[in-house]
């Protein structure tokens, strides 16, 4: 999760569906419980080693002030070298390699957002108060960038998701919204029929 959702209510309300949590945590006046005494993020530091040249310091398992208990992982800030970053997750059996690997994943998510709003125009090229109609938009925003990606990594293509969007936006570009579904409905089934 990003830092703005790492918040402790909603760790325990996920944690309340069965679920477990990985997020980065902001440095704010929370505080955790470690060997019965309070701290905040900045005070845990001193428990972890900061030396060498490696990027995952070590980790503490500690308690929120909900009572729930996390493992905190001290990671180097590769923007600036001086700070560390804190990824907190309530899986304690996770090793901290695994808990920063699976955190990292999030930045293809975050690609896929970024890619979908700024090239393929979810939010900007159609807009209705009708829910149905906006839903439809999205799963055709995100039809889109699957056919792009399916398309990049059959080809190997080198180019941007912003280069390919435009170089089919071309073709597209005069039709209306009835037609250009029944192109890329069909376009689909051709490929499926293909594989």
């Amino acid at each position: 999760m990003d830092t703005w959702f790492t918040t402790k209510p909603m760790i325990a309300e996920i944690l309340h569906l069965g679920l477990d949590t990985i997020g980065m945590v902001k440095q704010l006046k929370q505080r955790y419980t470690y060997n019965g005494k309070s701290y905040k993020l900045s005070e845990l530091k001193k428990f972890v080693s900061f030396e060498g040249g490696r990027n995952i310091f070590g980790s503490l398992t500690v308690t929120t002030k909900m009572g729930i208990a996390v493992k905190i992982v001290f990671v180097r800030n590769r923007n600036k070298k001086s700070e560390c970053l804190y990824i907190l997750s309530t899986d304690l059996s996770l090793s901290d390699a695994e808990i920063v690997r699976i955190y990292g994943n999030r930045w293809s998510i975050e690609c896929f957002f970024k890619s979908s709003k700024s090239f393929l125009k979810l939010g900007t090229e159609f807009q209705s108060h009708n829910y149905g109609a906006m839903v439809s938009h999205t799963a055709i925003v995100f039809t889109r960038y699957i056919l792009l990606e399916w398309n990049r990594r059959n080809q190997n293509d080198q180019k941007t998701y912003g280069e390919l969007f435009f170089m089919f936006c071309d073709d597209i570009q005069d039709m209306d919204l009835t037609n250009a579904l029944q192109s890329l409905m069909a376009l689909f089934g051709n490929i499926c029929w293909e594989s």
